[in-house]
C-alpha cells in the first residue's frame, strides 16, 4: 500500500480492534443491579461506554448508595475478564486492517486504551494481534488522567518518538476523539452500523477529521490522507 502520511498510527481497543463493549456492559449491569441500580445494557452502554467504571465511581455511588472499592472493582474485572475470554471476538475487519498499517508504518503504531492493561492484552491476545503492538500498549490506569484528556495517547506518542500531532488516532467514541483531539492527533472516528458505537454524527460533532464505517477501509483512508 501506499505510504502513510503520519509518524505514527494510535489505535484505542474497545470497539475499534475488538468487539467487547457488550459483553462488558452485560457484567456491568449484574453488578449495578446488585447493587440495586438496574439498567438495561443499552442504557449502561449510553452511561458508560468509553468511559473508565473506576472513574464512574461517584455516579454509581449516587445510584446505589454503595462506596465503590478497589475489591468490588477486581471483582468487576475478573468477572468481565473471564466474560471476554469466553465470548470476545474481532472487529470485522480489524486484524487485516491492523497488518497492514503495522506493515506500511515500519511498526510505529500502539494501542492507546482507557482499560487496565490486563483487559487490553487479553483482548490483542485473544484476537491474534498482541505481536502487532508488541511494547507498545499504553492504558489509561497508567497515565495521571484518563479519556477524554490527551494523557494515554501523549504516552503513546512519547513510547514511540513521535510529535503528537503527527500521529493518526482511530477512535470509535465521544470521549476518546476528545482525547485524540487534545493531544493535537488526527482523529478517525469509527462508526459502523452495529450498535455499541457512537454515531457519525456525534463523533464529527466531537471534531474528528473524517468518519468510516469499516475497518477494511482505514489502510486507504490513511494513505491518501492530506490536510491540504
Amino acid at each position: 500500500m501506499p505510504p502513510i502520511p503520519f509518524d505514527a498510527v494510535l489505535f484505542d481497543c474497545d470497539g475499534v480492534l475488538v468487539d467487547s463493549e457488550r459483553i462488558t456492559h452485560v457484567v456491568l449491569t449484574q453488578m449495578l443491579d446488585e447493587l440495586g441500580w438496574t439498567l438495561t445494557v443499552d442504557e449502561a452502554m449510553a452511561i458508560f461506554v468509553g468511559k473508565a467504571v473506576k472513574d464512574e465511581a461517584t455516579r454509581i455511588e449516587a445510584h446505589t448508595g454503595f462506596a465503590i472499592t478497589d475489591a468490588w472493582l477486581e471483582g468487576f474485572r475478573v468477572r468481565r475478564n473471564d466474560a471476554l475470554e469466553r465470548d470476545l471476538v474481532e472487529i470485522p475487519g480489524a486484524p487485516a486492517a491492523v497488518r497492514a498499517v503495522h506493515a506500511a508504518m515500519d511498526g510505529r503504531i500502539a494501542v492507546a486504551s482507557g482499560a487496565d492493561r490486563r483487559k487490553v492484552e487479553l483482548q490483542l491476545r485473544k484476537v491474534g494481534l498482541i505481536d502487532c503492538f508488541e511494547s507498545h500498549i499504553y492504558s489509561g490506569h497508567e497515565t495521571p488522567r484518563s479519556k477524554p484528556h490527551p494523557d494515554v495517547y501523549l504516552a503513546a506518542a512519547a513510547g514511540l518518538g513521535v510529535q503528537p500531532g503527527r500521529c493518526a488516532v482511530i477512535e470509535d467514541t465521544v470521549t476518546g476523539a476528545r482525547a485524540g483531539l487534545a493531544a493535537g492527533a488526527t482523529v478517525f472516528g469509527y462508526s459502523p452500523a452495529e450498535p455499541g458505537h457512537r454515531s457519525a454524527g456525534a463523533l464529527r460533532e466531537a471534531g474528528v477529521a473524517q468518519v468510516f464505517t469499516a475497518m477494511a477501509q482505514l489502510p486507504a483512508l490513511l494513505s491518501s490522507w492530506s490536510n491540504t
